[in-house]
């Protein structure tokens, strides 16, 4: 073979180098440009691909701050929906693992998440976004002068609790029981914002709630903390669902429930960071 032959030789096989290093180039920007869009970045190409309707069952005492960063997801990515089931999470929990059709599930602690997680319901491992401590709602002013955990043992004060069985239930007598007092309320109830609805109507004297069901209830009620509250954090955990319909926008909703942004609105409302 010639010098020339053999320097043309070199040269086709370089152009053929490059031309396969450019489809590899290609294909990897390609490749690149797919994964992104499945994820919850705040890219403008990522968001114009975000639609559909997201389902989300969330404890009850997520409604305002949830519904306000609904509000902030379907501004920021035209053409999707957040629709919320509110309620006590070991309620929302059954009607997840019994079929009911949702996306993701914030729950308001770690033993009502393993309900669904042990089903096998969800999508990936559930994680901590936010805590929450409770607090004593009264009557605004607190005309019955409650100061303690130990007041609310008044045989003559109605006394209001979560089912034992809810989180904010569970919590409040964890709280009972490390001060040692035993209380009987006059009733108990389903989920922490229909406790706090037995104040607000005057039906009872006193709540155990949370501090952030306190704070949204604004001069409906009045506050009352209480040091055994330190002994009942609740942990609120997030997931995936496994049967989600649009998995992209009910990621990226959870990942706004986690950022800098979302937690912004989370503190606000009095939630603890995680």
């Amino acid at each position: 073979m010639t010098r020339t032959a053999r320097r043309n030789r070199r040269t086709l096989q370089v152009a053929g180098a490059g031309a396969a290093a450019l489809l590899a180039l290609s294909a990897c920007s390609s490749s690149d440009s797919d994964s992104s869009s499945t994820t919850s970045d705040s890219s403008a190409s990522a968001s114009d691909k975000l639609s559909g309707t997201v389902t989300v069952f969330a404890a009850a005492s997520l409604k305002e701050s949830f519904t306000t960063l609904g509000e902030q997801f379907e501004r920021a990515h035209p053409g999707t929906k957040v629709t919320f089931s509110f309620g006590g999470s070991d309620s929302l929990a059954a009607s997840i693992t019994g079929g009911a059709p949702a996306d993701v599930f914030a729950s308001a602690s770690p033993k009502t998440m393993k309900i669904v997680t042990d089903a096998g319901d969800a999508s990936g491992t559930p994680a901590t976004f936010v805590r929450n401590q409770l607090e004593i709602a009264t009557l605004p002013g607190n005309p019955d002068k409650v100061a303690s955990l130990k007041d609310l043992t008044n045989p003559d004060l109605k006394v209001v609790l979560c089912d034992k069985e809810v989180p904010c239930g569970a919590a409040a007598q964890k709280a009972l029981d490390a001060s040692r007092l035993k209380l009987t309320p006059v009733s108990y109830e389903q989920d922490v914002k229909a406790a706090l609805t037995k104040v607000e109507l005057k039906e009872a004297d006193a709540a155990v709630v949370y501090k952030t069901d306190v704070h949204a209830a604004g001069d409906k009620v009045g506050g009352v903390e209480f040091p055994e509250s330190a002994d009942a954090v609740n942990e609120y955990p997030i997931t995936l669902l496994k049967d989600a319909q649009h998995t992209d926008t009910a990621k990226a909703f959870i990942a706004l429930v986690r950022s800098a942004e979302g937690q912004k609105v989370l503190t606000k409302a009095g939630f603890l960071k995680p």
